[in-house]
């Protein structure tokens, strides 16, 4: 799995080091049966085109609250929301191609409309 860093365009200095899910594997799995994440790691999930349902999450089988950001082509925050374990869907409010799932204590780090940066890391 390929991994990235992420930067907050609104706060530089803060940044996440995610994982790319891409393929179906990884992208069904997400964090499910995982204990327990690092408060500046996450998940980058990757759809094809922009889409609701496909981008929509589910949060069974986990043991730990995330937030969870919908990003547009741009890389762009078009929703954020604080997601609870065992809670059946989460939706998007707009289509979306990207999602990004990372601790809870980083949902006040995050503001709609914030555009974010993914580099590539070796």
């Amino acid at each position: 799995m390929k991994s990235v860093k992420i930067i907050n365009k609104a706060n530089p200095s803060f940044q996440i080091k995610s994982k790319v899910c891409n393929d179906f594997y990884s992208s069904f799995r997400g964090f499910m049966f995982t204990r327990a994440i690092d408060d500046f790691f996450g998940l980058l999930f990757i759809n094809k085109q922009e889409s609701r349902i496909d981008t929509s999450i589910h949060m069974l089988f986990m043991n730990f609250d995330l937030t969870v950001l919908w990003l547009d082509r741009s890389f762009k925050i078009i929703d954020k929301v604080l997601a609870r374990k065992w809670r059946l869907a989460y939706i998007p409010s707009r289509p979306v191609q990207y999602v990004l799932e990372i601790h809870p204590n980083r949902y006040q780090d995050f503001s709609i409309g914030d555009c974010l940066e993914i580099i590539n890391e070796p």
